[in-house]
């Protein structure tokens, strides 16, 4: 599913990448020049290793391997799009080149996507897409999970016009793939650097996501515009959040003080959501509620503070992302959307992939 670089034993940028890259003055020139005719001779080698920082040019030794075979539904899928695309509009067709038709997989085309959107003048997108790439490639379930989000995106989002448009062009896709590498890097012990992309994807993006909090697969962040999850918040599967949500704490409490959002949850625009509380299964809050208690699976909770005001049957209101739908509504389009086949590469809702 996964893929490496051309060059096997490092994670993404080799030295030499970062040679052709940059311009070197004459002694840096001779330096590396002398590595390469006397491979024996350490200190030259060295020399040249510290024209760039070590988060530049990627790690040496990779310690595992990434998984680099089976099918790709989605992947060539995005590049069939790109294709197309590039053949209609082509003044579009370099940067459809250098965004995924040059890229050897999904993994690669992705960071390399949010790490131009993310760059600035201190934090280059070489060095973004080699942290990316280094947490991507080796980590099976986010590689998982990148793909039920974009199938997610396609299927629920109506201006999401394909694969490669949610690839391209989706702010709210961007923002919680880089979530998922911060949280990745989180956990590593990597704090200050998962900060750092935290902070990057709040002024990029305007979404704030702490990299401790837990979000699951099947994700549809639609428009991403001003949402703010804290870092005890936990959402579950085929979750879908409209923009302006907020998952806050009470401003009172400390250790595990923000909502818990069950499975095939529809969270409504501009919704607040405060506390340790939970969100049951297939819930569904109203844009603009208040919410300050638990509510119960499969219901409808709105207003200031939020109330429950209906019941729902058993189904994902996530998935039908109808905000002012009826019960027989919603239990037609439960009822259809179990007996359809999925037209996609992935299904979301029964968390398949196709290895």
């Amino acid at each position: 599913m996964a893929c490496l670089s051309r060059h096997h034993h490092r994670a993404w940028l080799t030295t030499q990448d970062m040679l052709q890259r940059c311009p070197l003055s004459a002694h840096q020139r001779r330096l590396h020049d002398d590595a390469d005719s006397n491979p024996i001779n350490v200190p030259s080698l060295s020399s040249a290793y510290r024209l760039f920082p070590v988060y530049a040019m990627g790690a040496l030794d990779p310690t595992t391997e990434p998984e680099l075979d089976g099918p790709d539904p989605i992947w060539n899928a995005v590049r069939e799009e790109a294709k197309l695309e590039a053949e209609k509009e082509p003044i579009l067709s370099s940067f459809l080149y250098a965004s995924i038709l040059a890229h050897d997989c999904f993994e690669q085309s992705l960071a390399f996507v949010v790490a131009n959107r993310l760059q600035n003048a201190t934090l280059l997108a070489t060095q973004l897409m080699d942290i990316f790439c280094n947490v991507i490639l080796y980590d099976k379930p986010i590689q998982r999970s990148i793909r039920l989000d974009v199938q997610a995106f396609k299927d629920r989002d109506p201006a999401c016009l394909s694969y490669c448009s949610a690839l391209l062009y989706m702010k709210g896709y961007h923002a919680l793939q880089v979530h998922r590498v911060a949280h990745a890097l989180w956990h590593q012990g990597r704090k200050v650097l998962a900060l750092a992309l935290q902070s990057r994807v709040s002024e990029v993006f305007g979404v704030d996501i702490h990299p401790a909090a837990k979000i699951g697969e099947g994700i549809l962040l639609d428009h991403g515009t001003g949402v703010v999850i804290g870092e005890t918040a936990i959402i579950g599967n085929r979750v879908s959040l409209m923009h302006g949500v907020t998952l806050g704490g009470t401003g009172k409490e400390i250790g595990d003080r923000h909502p818990k959002v069950g499975e095939g949850a529809l969270i409504g625009a501009s919704a607040t959501i405060l506390g340790n509380i939970k969100i049951g299964e297939g819930a569904m809050i109203a844009a603009g509620s208040l919410v300050l208690k638990d509510v119960p699976p499969h219901s409808i909770a709105a207003g200031i503070p939020a109330k429950v005001i209906s019941g729902l049957e058993d189904h994902d209101p996530s998935l039908t992302m109808k905000h002012d739908a009826t019960k027989d509504f919603f239990t037609q389009v439960a009822t259809n959307f179990r007996d359809e086949k999925p037209n996609g590469a992935q299904n979301p809702d029964r968390n398949e992939v196709n290895n």
